[in-house]
């Protein structure tokens, strides 16, 4: 559960009455698309030939372009599907890429592709490192906000990091 019970009107699109504009909205699915890709190994790995998590990432950039339409990229869920056969890292790892392309429709995904791209790292880290792993995943991953997003995507992980699984502790 990456969401809390009252939604955020600063992460719901103009369109459906919140104060989200679309530039910014495009911003946080390349972010997210960013925070997906930087994990994606782990699936590959696992996975070699698997192209659905790959293929994810791309349409949630595609559609930050502007080349899909919002339908066309929520149809994209083959992250999530991949995610049902592995498990450990690379079930992360498919998940991160899953809730990236998933933020063309509902923007608060963005958090989901963080979170479970931190949940990545994580379990992939050597025993005893998890968590100073999964705090430099969280670290890098601030390091790529552009500073149009940045307050407002920091504000939601202080915000969630609880329903988060506390990943955003770093």
């Amino acid at each position: 559960m990456i969401f809390s019970k009252q939604r955020d009107p600063r992460l719901v699109t103009v369109r459906r009455g919140g104060t989200l504009q679309d530039a910014d909205h495009h911003r946080l699915a390349v972010w997210a698309a960013d925070c997906a890709e930087h994990v994606l190994h782990l699936f590959e790995q696992e996975r070699p030939g698997d192209e659905r998590p790959r293929r994810a990432i791309e349409l949630a950039r595609a559609w930050a372009r502007g080349e899909l339409t919002m339908t066309q990229a929520r149809r994209a869920a083959f992250g999530n599907a991949a995610a049902r056969e592995v498990s450990g890292a690379a079930k992360q790892a498919a998940l991160a890429a899953g809730q990236a392309v998933a933020v063309s429709h509902v923007p608060a995904h963005e958090l989901g592709a963080a979170a479970y791209a931190i949940r990545a790292a994580r379990a992939a880290a050597p025993e005893g490192e998890q968590e100073q792993t999964g705090r430099l995943e969280c670290q890098w991953q601030r390091a790529q906000l552009p500073n149009e997003i940045r307050e407002l995507v920091l504000d939601d992980q202080r915000l969630r990091n609880e329903v988060c699984w506390s990943v955003f502790d770093c």
